[in-house]
């Protein structure tokens, strides 16, 4: 399989990263290596408002089969199928996801794809982008499985006194943190450190609600 583009993204590290694409709406950017980059590559892409988007789960390469794995979002203790599930623990380490594509960049050293509600981490190769179709991609009366016995918490994200943030920060912080990116068999009461983009996250959660303790630059 060959690399055709790397993702930029605000998420230097696998924790924090969104659990599903299109779960947050964080932009990222999609940057082409050549002989890919080429504008009549993407003529006719701007006409689509989604992408499929496949590419490479980093850190996950094994020879050995695992035909179980245990969910973070059923708590940790249920095995599942593995393809039953979207775990990186897999045979092959391919992700899959849907963004939205906001705009087909042509720039100086090629093309560049601006897109959102991205859930890979910064610099993850990709394999294939192909357009989305509503009229074949998207089934109304599908199964969820086991995905629907999850709730799908929405936490209030409170900022400490203090915190002197961008309101675009503040505006990105909360919609990722509201999504509650810790693994559900953790419990409340410990203090999380998360990188995003260049700052150090530090936040708590109890009842529902995360506390931003502080957020500081990475040395």
């Amino acid at each position: 399989m060959k690399i055709i583009a790397h993702v930029h993204t605000d998420f230097p590290d696998k924790f924090g990263v969104p659990r599903q694409s299109g779960l947050v709406p964080l932009r990222g950017r999609l940057v082409f290596d050549a002989p890919y980059n080429i504008p009549d590559a993407f003529r006719g892409l701007e006409d689509y408002s989604h992408i499929w988007v496949l590419w490479r789960f980093d850190g996950f390469d094994t020879d050995a089969f695992a035909p179980t794995v245990r969910p973070p979002r059923l708590g940790g203790n249920r095995r599942m199928g593995v393809f039953a599930t979207r775990s990186p623990n897999r045979p092959n380490p391919i992700g899959l996801s849907v963004l939205r594509l906001l705009e087909v960049c042509r720039t100086p050293s090629g093309v560049e794809l601006t897109v959102e509600g991205v859930d890979m981490v910064d610099g993850t190769a990709v394999y294939d982008v192909k357009p989305y179709l509503p009229h074949v991609d998207s089934v109304p009366d599908a199964k969820g499985g086991f995905s629907t016995e999850v709730q799908s918490d929405t936490l209030t994200v409170n900022f400490s006194d203090g915190l002197s943030l961008s309101p675009d920060i503040r505006e990105a912080l909360t919609a990722l943190l509201s999504a509650d990116p810790r693994p559900h068999y953790h419990a409340d009461g410990r203090v999380y450190g998360m990188r995003f983009r260049d700052l150090e996250v530090k936040f708590t959660v109890s009842a529902c609600i995360v506390t931003v303790l502080s957020v500081t630059p990475m040395p």
